[in-house]
């Protein structure tokens, strides 16, 4: 059945993809997005042509901000949206630390405002793009989603595991569907130049140097962004009541090992800088996805190695133009 379905963030790294993936599915999908500087707004427009390519006459994409709770009442009156995905938010734990008030307006206050406007016109279901960052440093590994994650060692995490609560409040007082889902180290087509992966193929790309932590000893869990979406729009389908989900691969793999296959797919060796790991950052994060499994049925199907072929044919193309 086909569903009306909000996506703040459209023209990001993952909301793009998400765009696309609702609209081949047969979705009317409106995307809002407020191009900010982040990065360049060029990436994301280009990144709108990609979700124009496949719109179908059910694509409508808004310029506007989370924080505008004006415009969200009119977006809610115009539409009558089955879901919301709620992808939009100032992202990066480093720089969370140089600006943590945009953080939390964005992140909780810009949050709080789509929990209005879905309480409001009666959303039937409400996800949340939250992190694998709020586990902290305290947590048992592999991360599982009954962790308390009440030490956060940033804003940014901060910010989002706030958002989660928030969601539970919502859900408790409006019986409104709420779940969020934790992602892990997403990368694919698109990875934003902040990332690792991007800036690793960078630096290998344009011979750069590129700090890495630890000498590259530290376990990320890596999910190709194909996956993840699939493992999103599932969320967006099922109402839940309240839920948190991991999104990851559930498989732990060094970043040494990692930057291993992007040498291997160019020919080239990286110049890396060995550097101490910063305090906001933990040696090991990875998913248990036995939750996500259960309810959403969720199995990635895309290895690292494939992954990272497909990234680095992206990137390789990217640079030739």
């Amino acid at each position: 059945m086909k569903k009306t379905i909000l996506v703040t963030g459209a023209a990001g790294f993952i909301g793009s993809h998400l765009a696309e993936h609702l609209l081949r599915r047969g979705d009317r999908v409106v995307g809002l997005d407020n191009l900010n500087t982040a990065y360049d707004p060029a990436r994301k427009r280009s990144n709108l042509a990609e979700v124009q390519n496949v719109a179908n006459g059910q694509w409508e994409f808004v310029s506007g901000d989370v924080r505008d709770a004006a415009l969200l009442d009119r977006l809610f009156d115009e539409n009558a949206f089955d879901a919301v995905v709620h992808l939009a938010a100032m992202t990066g734990v480093g720089i969370s630390i140089e600006d943590p008030h945009l953080y939390f307006e964005v992140n909780l206050l810009g949050t709080l405002n789509l929990l209005n406007a879905a309480k409001q016109h009666l959303v039937g279901n409400f996800v949340f793009a939250s992190t694998s960052s709020v586990y902290g440093a305290g947590s048992a590994i592999p991360f599982v989603e009954t962790d308390a994650c009440d030490r956060p060692l940033a804003p940014y995490p901060a910010s989002k595991r706030a958002a989660e609560m928030l969601g539970f409040s919502y859900h408790h007082l409006y019986s409104l569907n709420f779940t969020a889902v934790r992602f892990f180290s997403v990368y694919g087509p698109r990875n934003r130049p902040d990332s690792l992966a991007y800036q690793m193929a960078d630096g290998i790309c344009r011979r750069k140097k590129v700090r890495i932590y630890r000498k590259g000893q530290m376990h990320r869990d890596w999910i190709y962004v194909d996956d993840l979406v699939r493992g999103i729009a599932t969320a967006a389908d099922r109402p839940l009541g309240y839920e948190i989900i991991n999104l990851g691969r559930g498989e732990p793999v060094l970043v040494a090992d990692f930057v291993g296959l992007l040498e291997q797919q160019s020919g080239c060796k990286a110049n890396l800088i060995p550097a101490l790991l910063p305090d906001m950052d933990v040696p090991c994060a990875f998913a248990n996805i036995e939750k996500a499994r259960c309810l959403l049925e969720f199995q990635p199907t895309i290895s690292v190695e494939e992954g990272v072929d497909r990234f680095w044919q992206w990137f390789a193309c990217l640079n030739q133009n």
